[in-house]
Parts: structure tokens; C-alpha cells; sequence
């Protein structure tokens, strides 16, 4: 068999174990058969590949961890909480890398699969960035929508806690400026926070608000 659909089905194996045991007996009762079958497809993996699989073990431990604190504590919030913290943490990793590292961590875990230049890694790992963002507050329930705006000399992405109020954050490119500010952000009353020739520091900006306002909300 097909090397890679067997890792496919290695992939989405503990998924559907998962929702077994979920619809038969709940959720804290499939959190024990998730833990086993993701550990057991992380070894078989490593049988396959012949090295350590950095992102399935990486997978293994926050599902072992959110999982062993759910059962430990008898308290369904943890399992809750694993998609917000999940996306933030590895929000904050791209963008320590691309900050303080000035490298795109995201060719170090997928070079191997993906051939891509330095200049498309950079640009994957930038969107990595914003979706891990939206991501982890779209979890927490704090953003329920995003626009965007594509003008003739500016694009804007607008971020939302509700349709019906005004975005929350504005990331705007200037479309006639060559690389001077060229970023700019806005809050929710159309204040400019920040204007910058690089969306790396826009980017750090929101997620130490959204990491702020995370902690309030699980107080």
C-alpha cells in the first residue's frame, strides 16, 4: 500500500476512535481510547518514516496532557480549552522565529514534504501567524467573524466579536507604499496602535492582546 495513504489513514484513525467512543459514551469516556490509538499511530509512523515524526509526536503530547488533565480533574474545560492554547502557543513559536530567530519555523518541520523558496516559507509561515491567531480567540468564543477589504491602493483584514459592531482590529496594507510603513493596525474605534514596514510586529501587537485577554477570560 501507498506509503502516504497509510499515514493518512494513521492520521485520521484516532479521530474516528475518538467519535466512536464519544457517541457511545460521552466525551470523557472516548478521552482514554484517543490518548492510545494517537500514541499508537505516532509509533507506527516512526516505523514507516524511520525518524522521529516531529509534528504527529508533538500532537501525541497535547493530546496526552489537555486529555490526562480532563480525566484527572473530572472537568470536560480542559479538552475545551486544547484548540485555543494550541493555536496561540504555536502563534507565538512562528512568530519568535521569525522575530528573534529571522527564520520561518515551519521549513525546519516541513522541508522535507514541501519544496518551497525562502521567500514562499516566509509568506506560509506569515499566514500560519494570522490563522493560528484567529484560530485560538475563535475558540474562546472573543472573535465570531472577519472581513476583507480590497481597495485600489489598500487591502484590510478586520477581525470581529460580533458582525454587527465594529472590528475589534484592523490590519491594513498600504498598497502604494514600497515597504516604508507600509502596515499599519487600528482598534475598534479606528485609532491607529501601530504603523510598521513589517507585519511581523503588527502581528506580535495582537497577539500579546489576545494572550492578555485569554488569561481574563479562564480567571
Amino acid at each position: 500500500m501507498n506509503k502516504g495513504l497509510i499515514k493518512f489513514f494513521l492520521d485520521l484513525g484516532p479521530l474516528l476512535i475518538f467519535f466512536y467512543f464519544y457517541k457511545k459514551h460521552g466525551m470523557i469516556y472516548a478521552i482514554m481510547p484517543l490518548i492510545i490509538a494517537t500514541i499508537i499511530s505516532v509509533f507506527f509512523v516512526y516505523r514507516i518514516d524511520k525518524k522521529i515524526p516531529t509534528i504527529p509526536v508533538l500532537g501525541a503530547i497535547i493530546v496526552t496532557a489537555f486529555g490526562g488533565l480532563t480525566l484527572l480533574f473530572d472537568n470536560k474545560i480542559f479538552f475545551y480549552m486544547k484548540p485555543t492554547i494550541v493555536n496561540l502557543i504555536f502563534a507565538v513559536i512562528l512568530l519568535y522565529g521569525e522575530i528573534i530567530l529571522k527564520k520561518p519555523l515551519l521549513k525546519n518541520l516541513f522541508e522535507g514534504s514541501i519544496k518551497m523558496t525562502d521567500e514562499g516559507w516566509n509568506i506560509l509561515n506569515r499566514r500560519q501567524e494570522i490563522l493560528n491567531l484567529y484560530g485560538s480567540m475563535v475558540s474562546a468564543g472573543e472573535w465570531k467573524d472577519y472581513g476583507i477589504f480590497m481597495g485600489k491602493n489598500i487591502i484590510s483584514f478586520e477581525i470581529y466579536r460580533k458582525a454587527t459592531e465594529n472590528p475589534l482590529f484592523q490590519i491594513l496594507k498600504i498598497l502604494n507604499q514600497k515597504d516604508k510603513n507600509k502596515y499599519q493596525l487600528k482598534d475598534s474605534s479606528g485609532l491607529v496602535i501601530k504603523i510598521s514596514d513589517n507585519l511581523n510586529s503588527i502581528l506580535k501587537i495582537i497577539s500579546k492582546k489576545c494572550s492578555k485577554r485569554y488569561l481574563k477570560i479562564i480567571k
